[in-house]
């Protein structure tokens, strides 16, 4: 073989080895809508002679004409040189700039090759570092400025020992210069709502040969790709279409359950993506917003009513795809809290009736449990809140739209959980609880300090009547109906904070059929030693005014009823507060604060 069958021959390997290497790295869908040139004359004074490749602001790739390396060190080797495109190193413009110096050129390399650690493309060759440090190109390059370039940053690009980023003026052709770095992320933003929706099982491959997807799904997608304030949570919530099950809950549209994470689906309803849109995004906002749990002693289908109209109206005003006709929507009421808007509705009942909701008429599409059989759920109300939070801030940071105040408003108090009931309950201790306050008297023996010895001081004394104002009294409801684990919870925290206001003791009136008397009992004793009477009926009212006539009761002391809801209506006329399992409700408007102990 002749010396010159022997360098084509290597020419020939060298561009089958390139050529295998480019179409790697062309197969990716997200760096494939970078579009960029190749040159590979041997001839081009670009062309790195150290390394592999080099990429201007041109968009054009100048690779090494004759190297031999496996064509997954070529496929790397590319998709290095394209991300800079692709991230914004190397922006198109007719004018003359300045190349970037050794810093820039380092920091550039370092966040690309770190990117490429999780967006895999071909193999990176064996003497990169294996970690990078954190930062984006600024940082990086302003930190290495201050203390030196690290040597095993400084060469980590695909040109060698060359800088593998150059800038030229714009010379392919006339008219506006590309945007490759937009390019990119919109096809990167494509890439990953194609995985995320083979991980949900929505289509079998990341290319366009999957069937088309319905409607709704579609609408769901878009959520996850295109709309950060929802995004996460269309990300996570369920989308059950399945018209048997809707034609057996009455489910005309849509309808939610917030504690399962599921929207259910009409899939028999004809409309186009835009209107789906809108239908999802106001059933994620009833499960986020915690409508269901915010309906409290409220009729739940006005209050859902009254949801609906404030809903309906921040996404017209967001512009979220296009209401369907016939959904609930009043301008007269912008602006207005969902509590505000059901005051409103309440004064016309009869019409209100007859309103209808995505569900359907007189049925509330927030549903109270899942439709499908009973399974575990995930903390769903940190889900909502998490979600919704770090949507506004990244709608917010990305500039993508106007947000309606009300909604902005609810989002930052979503932010804010409020309290546990046992930390409420001592709120309240604090407030109407008196603690004892003892008096200084010469009457009682002398304390003396030991570095004055010599001067007697006056002790402390606890006169009889402050320690009977240092009390209050406590309703059981002892029912058969009523939870004996609610019993120890309710006493047990009643019983700490008695003791840590230094209250030496409290009124118990146990409730069933009739009011059993107790007495005063040692704080100590309510939770331990306490023998439940009754487990009868309910009725609270006698055990009530029991305390009120009581004459050894003061009449400044407070009242704790502790019930699980199934009791009569209650007329207390002194300061009092409530203890009610979570998800109960009191038969009427209490007048006092109801703590819901879970």
């Amino acid at each position: 073989m002749t010396r010159a069958d022997r360098d084509k021959k290597k020419r020939d390997l060298a561009r089958e080895h390139f050529e295998s290497g480019l179409a790697v790295m062309r197969a990716n869908p997200a760096l494939a809508a970078v579009e960029l040139d190749v040159c590979r004359r041997e001839a081009c004074p670009t062309a790195p002679r150290d390394g592999l490749v080099r990429a201007d602001s041109n968009g054009t790739l100048h690779v090494h004409p004759t190297r031999i390396v496996e064509p997954a060190r070529w496929a790397w080797s590319l998709a290095h040189a394209a991300l800079h495109l692709g991230f914004g190193h190397l922006p198109a413009s007719r004018d003359r700039r300045d190349q970037p110096d050794r810093y820039e050129l380092a920091a550039r390399c370092t966040v690309v090759n770190r990117f490429l650690l999780t967006f895999r493309v071909g193999a990176a060759p064996d003497d990169l570092p294996p970690t990078y440090p954190g930062g984006d190109e600024e940082q990086l390059a302003a930190r290495w400025r201050r203390t030196g370039l690290p040597t095993a940053y400084e060469h980590c690009g695909a040109a060698g020992r060359e800088a593998d980023q150059v800038f030229v003026p714009w010379g392919r052709y006339a008219g506006q210069t590309p945007d490759w770095q937009l390019a990119f992320a919109a096809a990167l933003t494509r890439t990953v709502s194609a995985a995320m929706d083979m991980a949900g099982g929505r289509r079998d491959s990341l290319d366009g040969s999957a069937p088309d997807r319905r409607p709704w799904e579609r609408a769901l997608s878009w959520f996850v790709s295109s709309y950060p304030l929802l995004g996460a949570l269309a990300a996570g919530v369920e989308l059950v279409a399945d018209a048997e099950l809707a034609r057996a809950h009455g489910i005309s549209i849509a309808a939610v359950n917030a504690e399962a994470g599921e929207i259910y689906v009409d899939p028999l309803r004809t409309f186009d993506d835009e209107e789906w849109r809108f239908v999802l995004a106001h059933e994620m906002l009833h499960a986020a917003l915690r409508h269901g749990d915010r309906c409290g002693g409220r009729d739940p289908y006005l209050f859902n009513v009254a949801c609906d109209y404030v809903i309906n109206g921040w996404l017209r005003e967001m512009q979220v795809g296009v209401m369907p006709e016939g959904l609930l929507y009043d301008a007269r009421l912008a602006g207005l809290s969902a509590e505000e808007v059901y005051d409103r509705l309440t004064v016309d009942l009869r019409r209100m009736r007859r309103l209808a909701t995505l569900r359907g008429k007189g049925l509330g599409d927030v549903l109270g449990a899942p439709l499908g059989p009973p399974c575990d759920h995930v903390d769903l109300d940190g889900f909502y809140r998490r979600g919704l939070a770090q949507g506004l801030d990244l709608h917010q940071r990305q500039e993508r739209g106007f947000l309606p105040g009300g909604l902005v408003e609810e989002i930052r108090a979503l932010s804010h959980p409020p309290l546990p009931w046992d930390a409420q309950l001592a709120r309240w201790f604090d407030e109407f609880v008196p603690r004892p306050e003892p008096l200084r008297t010469f009457a009682r023996p002398a304390r003396r300090q030991a570095s004055t010895p010599d001067i007697p001081r006056a002790g402390r004394w606890f006169p009889p009547e402050e320690i009977a104002r240092c009390t209050f009294g406590v309703v059981l409801d002892t029912s058969g109906s009523m939870d004996r684990t609610l019993l120890g919870k309710a006493l047990g925290a009643i019983a700490s904070y008695a003791q840590a206001r230094d209250v030496p003791a409290a009124r118990v009136v146990f409730c069933d059929a009739a009011p059993h008397d107790a007495g005063y009992l040692p704080v100590g004793d309510i939770a331990g030693r306490v023998r439940v009477h009754g487990r009868g009926g309910t009725v609270l009212q006698p055990g009530i005014d029991l305390l009120h006539r009581a004459d050894d009761f003061p009449p400044g002391a407070p009242l704790l009823v502790i019930t699980d809801g199934w009791c009569d209506v209650l007329r207390i006329r002194r300061e009092h507060a409530y203890l009610v399992p979570q998800g109960r409700r009191l038969p009427f408007t209490a007048r006092g604060p109801v703590f819901r102990v879970q």
